[in-house]
Formats: structure tokens, C-alpha cells, sequence
């Protein structure tokens, strides 16, 4: 009998291709491309997602973004062309248009508070990173202040060491040199010691010829 196939080896991993990183949003399709807004991707920082949390805890954040998002779009524009040619087209009032010339400019008072609504919550979100990057600076610092003690400390006990390594070199260079003096003056009493009883013999020895040539003698 034949092994069976591992099918599973063989088959692409479809689901992996297709999924989109994490924190991204999906592919937008031919609406969301050309007409609605496409949403922006949810921040992967933790310090952008705290802050982000904590803007949608009020309706009037939530308003203004959506309204923001909706402004900052292609459906804004198109909605507009499709307006202004209705209202000129159909002639819903003769030139010079005041009607139409008022409520634009009420439009674009409001617009512009929403821009500058914007422009604040990007400088909220950039003092948010910034506050980030300096409390990591400064952890940063104390961490660096940590292993510039370390290293001091491993430096004073490597000196010791070393001291302690002299020391004893210099023990054993002493240790060396009173064994080489002992030796040495064991060699001398050696040496004293065979000369004194060298000198006993000979001094013996002459004191029994003396005694001898005196018996001759008399």
C-alpha cells in the first residue's frame, strides 16, 4: 500500500495570505475607495491607544472626529458638486446666488473650527508620543546610570584581585627565597659539621702517636 498524501502540505495557507497585520483595517472595496471614507488604521502604540480610549469617552470627541473624517473625504466633494449644480441648475435662486453664497460661508467658518479641531488633536497625539519617548529617555538614562555603577564596581573588584594577585606572587617570590636561604644554610651546617668531625679524627689521631713516641721514649 502507498503512503497516504499529506493534502494539508500541499494546500496554500489562503487564510494566512489573506489576513490582513494586526491593527490594520481590511481592504476597502469600490465604495469605501471612491465615495466613503476609509477608516485610518488603529494605532499599535499603547500610549496612542490609551489616548485614544480616552477621547472616546466623550460624545463631543466622538462628533468631531466623525464629522473630521466626513469633511476630509471624496463623498464631502461629491456631495458638494452634486448641491451646487442642483441648486444652479434647477435655479432655486438668480445670480448672485446670496442664499447659497451664506450658507457656504457658514460652512466654512464651521469647517475651519473642525480643522483646527484636527490640527489640536494631532498635537495632542504628538505630545503624547513625545511625553513617551521621554519617559523612555529617562528610563533609559537610569539604566545607564545602573550599569555605569556596575561596571565601577566590577572595576574595584577586578583591582582587587589584581592586588590580591600581587600579593601573593610576591608571597611566593619571599616564600621561594627563604627556602633557598634554608637550603643553603643547611648546606653550611652540612658543611660545618663534616669539617668538625673531620678535625676531632685528626686531632685523635695525633694524640696517640704523641702518646706512643713517649713510651718510646722512656
Amino acid at each position: 500500500m502507498g503512503r497516504p498524501r499529506n493534502d494539508s502540505a500541499m494546500t496554500p495557507h489562503a487564510t494566512t495570505q489573506d489576513t490582513p497585520p494586526a491593527g490594520h483595517s481590511p481592504p476597502a472595496g469600490p465604495l469605501h475607495r471612491w465615495i466613503l471614507p476609509v477608516r485610518p488604521p488603529k494605532p499599535v502604540n499603547p500610549a496612542l491607544l490609551r489616548h485614544a480610549v480616552q477621547r472616546q469617552a466623550f460624545v463631543q470627541n466622538r462628533i468631531s472626529d466623525a464629522i473630521t473624517a466626513f469633511a476630509g473625504s471624496m463623498a464631502f466633494v461629491y456631495i458638494h458638486i452634486l448641491w451646487f449644480g442642483c441648486w444652479i441648475g434647477l435655479g432655486v435662486e438668480h445670480y448672485p446666488f446670496g442664499l447659497l453664497t451664506m450658507i457656504v460661508s457658514l460652512e466654512a467658518i464651521f469647517l475651519s473650527t473642525f480643522v483646527m479641531i484636527s490640527q489640536n488633536r494631532a498635537d495632542t497625539k504628538r505630545q503624547v508620543l513625545a511625553d513617551q519617548q521621554w519617559r523612555t529617555v529617562q528610563e533609559e538614562d537610569e539604566q545607564n546610570k545602573q550599569l555605569l555603577s556596575l561596571t565601577r564596581q566590577i572595576l574595584a573588584l577586578t583591582q582587587e584581585v589584581r592586588g590580591y594577585a600581587a600579593l601573593a606572587e610576591q608571597n611566593h617570590e619571599q616564600n621561594e627565597q627563604l627556602l633557598e636561604m634554608s637550603r643553603r644554610a643547611l648546606a653550611l651546617t652540612m658543611e660545618v659539621h663534616a669539617g668538625g668531625t673531620g678535625g676531632l679524627r685528626t686531632s685523635s689521631s695525633d694524640r696517640g702517636a704523641d702518646d706512643d713516641q713517649k713510651e718510646d721514649d722512656a
